[in-house]
C-alpha cells in the first residue's frame, strides 16, 4: 500500500522544477526507478515545468561561460570509490536496488559502514547535503524497529522485501509518510531482506528505549 495525495504533486513539481531537497530529489529518482506511474507524473511535471520556462525572457550569458562549464568539468575529475572490507551478503544485495541508491549506498559504505542499533537492523547514513538525515535500512524478516515517533515528517521508501506496521504493510515502490504525531513499530516481513530509503527529522524513540536515548542526549 501507498499513501497518495497532492503532496506527492508538490514534491514532483519541485522536483521538476529543480528546488527539492537533495534528500527528497533522491527519494523521487528512486521511486521512479521503480514504479512507471512515478515516472510519468514526473514526466508531467518536467513538460509543465518546460512550458514555464519557455515562457520567460531569456538573459544574455557571458562570453566566456561554455569555457568556464567545461573547466569546471575537467577539474571535477573522478572519484575512485573502494569497496574493500564489505559484507558479501549486504554487498550483493546493495548491488540490486535501484541505481540512485545503490550507487551512494556502495560510497557510504566506504566512507563508514553500516551502523547496528537494533538485533537485525542496519543503518547506513548516506550523507548527500540534505537538510534531513536521509538514511539506508537493512531490516531482517522479522525484525523490529523500536517504537518511535518523529521530530518532523519522516517519508518511508521500500526498496526491495517489505515491513508491516499498524497501518498496513508496505513493499517494493511504496512510499509511507508519517509526522510527528505517528508512533509506530515497523516489523520486517517475513522472506526477503527489507531495504528502505529513509528521510527523516530525526527518530524519537518512546518508552524504556526513549529514556535511554534522552539519558544519551541522542
Amino acid at each position: 500500500m501507498t499513501e497518495t495525495g497532492s503532496h506527492y504533486s508538490e514534491l514532483y513539481a519541485a522536483y521538476a522544477a529543480g528546488t527539492l531537497d537533495p534528500g527528497l530529489a533522491l527519494l523521487v529518482e528512486t521511486q521512479g526507478a521503480l514504479r512507471q506511474d512515478v515516472r510519468d507524473a514526473v514526466a508531467s511535471s518536467e513538460a509543465a515545468a518546460g512550458v514555464f520556462l519557455e515562457a520567460e525572457e531569456g538573459s544574455p550569458m557571458a562570453a566566456d561561460a561554455l569555457d568556464r562549464v567545461f573547466a569546471a568539468i575537467d577539474a571535477a575529475g573522478t572519484v575512485e570509490v573502494s569497496h574493500t572490507g564489505a559484507a558479501t551478503g549486504e554487498s550483493n544485495e546493495i548491488e540490486r536496488l535501484p541505481a540512485p541508491v545503490a550507487k551512494l549506498a556502495r560510497e557510504a559504505h566506504a566512507r563508514s559502514g553500516w551502523k547496528r542499533p537494533a538485533r537485525g537492523i542496519s543503518r547506513l547514513n548516506l550523507d548527500i547535503g540534505s537538510d534531513a538525515r536521509v538514511e539506508l535500512y537493512r531490516i531482517q524478516p522479522g525484525a523490529t524497529v523500536p517504537r518511535h515517533t518523529h521530530g518532523a515528517q519522516e517519508y518511508t521508501l521500500v526498496l526491495a522485501g517489505g515491513y508491516s506496521d499498524a497501518t498496513g504493510s508496505y513493499g517494493p515502490g511504496d512510499l509511507a509518510v508519517k509526522g510527528p504525531e505517528d508512533t509506530h513499530v515497523p516489523v520486517g516481513d517475513e522472506g526477503e531482506v527489507c531495504y528502505a530509503l529513509i528521510i527523516h527529522g530525526g527518530l524519537r524513540l518512546t518508552g524504556a528505549m526513549g529514556i535511554v536515548q534522552r539519558l544519551l542526549g541522542r
